[in-house]
């Protein structure tokens, strides 16, 4: 069905798509490749919410010309709305492209499968799920939040060889090597919101920002602090851009000049409904708010509590683990509080995504089964 041409030139696209990683949030990363008389005429992928998509680029480079009876490879489905673009699909038409080659279809309940439509009654030759599993690998977040209402949640975690995160009295830094470390946050740069507990912020104290590569945008930075207990010095609220999960009435005089001072620096701080008796914080209430912000990754780093609370309500969707080339002997055991589990069979298992080496460093990734 697909010949080694097209597979070549499908590669190029999902490269372009790439290229976006860190900078499309909360629309996907698409790109999009024009071939003519086996040449590329033009190509293109999508930068940032409310700038042109993949296709318009692509078209615009190739000219009118040359993207006449020209073949699109396309990562994602062209858009066949008006959002704060014109639709795709469309333009598409009316450049003359004779054939496309789709790897997906688009999610989004207001595009799937119309797009390709528009095309095929235009008389194109539409084609796809050219390296459908790449694409999807791209977006993981965009789709579950289209599918699901959900945003993916990616929790990271470093430790050592025994499993331990942390020696006895806490300290964690550093575990991992430089490189390891500026992994991690290549990962941090491309989530919409990066997650931690007020136990790490009174641990560590730390700026939950992107620094060790290059970024245009910061993640929304979260913290779940049930008792509004935060330090107004915490550096995590520097700059703003933060947004703090709290389980008290912020109308209360106990809190609201707490909540002013904090307004006042660009920091929002919501109240959620408590989960148990006991007072934790819904959890899930946050993520659902998070994916009404139009976030598509969640990228996690808190103590073992807060992750464990997360597994057991089954809102981790991908691990992302380190594990460094030492022995730490005693220390703190766990990434995540869970179980404990009277039968092996009731012990949640997940599916090894892929290992590579980091540094000195290994770094695994797991989804669920």
């Amino acid at each position: 069905m697909y010949s080694p041409q097209d597979e070549h030139f499908m590669r190029q696209a999902l490269g372009l798509a790439a290229l976006g990683m860190n900078t499309t949030t909360p629309n996907p990363r698409v790109g999009c490749v024009l071939v003519k008389g086996g040449e590329v005429v033009g190509q293109g992928w999508h930068v940032r919410a409310g700038e042109p998509h993949a296709e318009a680029i692509a078209i615009g480079q190739a000219g009118s010309h040359r993207a006449v009876g020209a073949t699109a490879y396309i990562t994602l489905e062209p858009c066949s709305h008006f959002g704060r673009t014109p639709p795709c699909a469309e333009m598409m038409r009316e450049a003359g492209i004779a054939r496309v080659i789709v790897a997906m279809q688009d999610p989004n309940p207001r595009v799937s499968g119309r797009g390709m439509q528009l095309l095929r009654d235009a008389g194109i030759d539409v084609r796809c799920g050219l390296f459908a599993e790449e694409a999807a690998e791209l977006n993981p977040g965009f789709i579950k939040r289209m599918t699901a209402g959900l945003p993916w949640v990616r929790a990271k975690t470093a430790m050592s060889l025994d499993g331990r995160t942390a020696l006895p009295d806490g300290t964690s830094q550093w575990i991992t090597g430089e490189s390891a470390r500026a992994d991690g946050h290549a990962w941090r740069a491309r989530a919409c919101a990066v997650l931690t507990g007020i136990g790490t912020v009174r641990k560590d104290d730390p700026q939950m920002t992107v620094r060790a590569v290059e970024v245009t945008r910061q993640p929304l930075r979260v913290v779940v602090d049930t008792r509004f207990e935060i330090d107004l010095q915490a550096r995590v609220l520097s700059g703003g851009n933060a947004l703090l999960a709290v389980c008290v009435d912020l109308d209360l005089p106990a809190y609201r000049d707490k909540h002013q001072a904090l307004r006042d620096r660009g920091v929002e701080v919501i109240s959620l409904p408590r989960e148990t008796p006991e007072g934790k914080l819904d959890l899930s209430a946050l993520i659902q708010d998070l994916a009404l912000r139009d976030c598509n990754e969640i990228h996690v780093e808190g103590g073992a509590r807060l992750t464990g609370t997360m597994m057991r309500l089954g809102l981790i969707d991908e691990w992302l683990m380190y594990v460094a080339p030492l022995f730490l002997g005693e220390g703190l055991p766990v990434a995540a509080e869970v179980g404990p589990w009277s039968r092996i069979e009731d012990a949640p298992r997940w599916r090894w995504k892929e290992q590579s080496q980091v540094g000195d460093a290994l770094r695994l990734r797991l989804v669920k089964t």
